[in-house]
């Protein structure tokens, strides 16, 4: 098969190969995300698509795959609302997943965030990087194991986080309407309002459900934070109300905010701006970079290790592989 794959940097594109050797399929890379813009400069003779998050596979683009005898479809990714869904299914797409690359790699991040957070070396560093040497009081840490840390959400990430953090003796107190008996081992779990108030950092690993948990965190939730709180959200952009974080931020009730995710990245990842640019495109991330180092903003690379690139660019190819045999794989998107 002659393969397309979308998002694909330099660094992973060994991976791939390592992982089509079985199939010894044609691939394809480009490093930029599925467009209206860049669709049509989709290589002649493609018979399959691999996309990644942020990749816009919307109604035009889809059919314009159809159109140019795509036959199949895959995404190198858990979450699929990049893909209009309906028209996939009308076309005749049936979309292969990955639904579970590496919780590990997204878990690791968010820890790592947390860390830096907690111990204040972000804000240390920035001080340092600017030739300041003094020691102010910002710069006083809670040692971990003194440290409560509250994980929203207690699925696969969340397990993972809570069993890092757990690693380093803090205490770990847990939420989610459905309790996963194998967090239990690492956390307590308690209701949402206990977990907001008694938490040095709160963590969030829940899904998206449009409709539902817009803006989550919202002025509201934070007001119910321990002052002074951190706030970590590696899960979904839509989770987050950024603003309300921001004039958190800045009223020092909470100290920080790490995230993976935020509006528009589907124009903003593999791409630079200045200040402006940005400001224009979305005005409240610029703010939120602004106020580094108390807030961090990462280019949605969670899922960026080797693992995780291994199990996306495996579990792909095997989807594909099925879909030509079978028409059908183990990993479909569900209707």
């Amino acid at each position: 098969m002659k393969i397309l794959c979308y998002g694909v940097i330099k660094s992973e594109i060994p991976v791939f190969k390592k992982a089509n050797e079985p199939y010894n399929n044609e691939l394809i890379f480009k490093s930029e995300l599925l467009n209206d813009e860049n669709v049509n400069d989709l290589p002649e003779g493609l018979d399959a698509i691999v996309l990644f998050v942020n990749c816009d596979a919307n109604a035009k683009n889809l059919q314009f795959f159809k159109n140019k005898g795509v036959k199949y479809i895959v995404t190198r990714t858990a979450g699929f609302d990049h893909i209009d869904l309906p028209v996939a299914k009308k076309l005749g797409y049936k979309i292969g997943r990955v639904p579970a690359y590496s919780p590990t790699a997204v878990a690791s991040l968010g820890f790592a965030a947390g860390v830096s957070m907690l111990r204040k070396t972000a804000y240390i560093c920035n001080q340092t990087a600017n030739r300041n040497f003094k020691i102010d009081n910002s710069m006083l840490a809670k040692e971990f194991r003194n440290s409560v840390i509250g994980i929203i959400g207690t699925g696969k990430i969340g397990y993972e986080t809570a069993k890092y953090w757990a690693s380093v003796g803090a205490t770990v107190l847990g939420y989610d309407i459905y309790e996963n008996e194998k967090s239990k081992e690492y956390l307590v779990y308690t209701d949402l309002d206990t977990l907001l108030t008694k938490s040095d950092l709160v963590s969030l690993h829940i899904p998206y459900i449009k409709g539902q948990n817009e803006k989550f965190v919202n002025a509201k939730l934070i007001s119910k934070m321990k002052n002074g709180a951190t706030l970590i959200n590696v899960a979904r952009k839509n989770l987050v109300d950024l603003e309300a974080v921001c004039k958190a931020v800045k009223d020092n009730k909470l100290w920080g905010y790490a995230a993976d995710v935020f509006d528009y990245e589907e124009r903003l990842i593999h791409k630079s701006f200045d200040s402006d640019q940005l400001r224009e495109i979305v005005p409240v991330l610029e703010e939120a970079i602004e106020l580094y180092p108390r807030i961090l903003i990462t280019p949605h690379i969670a899922y960026l290790t080797d693992e995780a690139v291994k199990n996306m660019a495996e579990v792909s190819f095997a989807n594909l592989q099925q879909l030509v045999e079978t028409e059908t794989c183990d990993n479909l998107i569900p209707e």
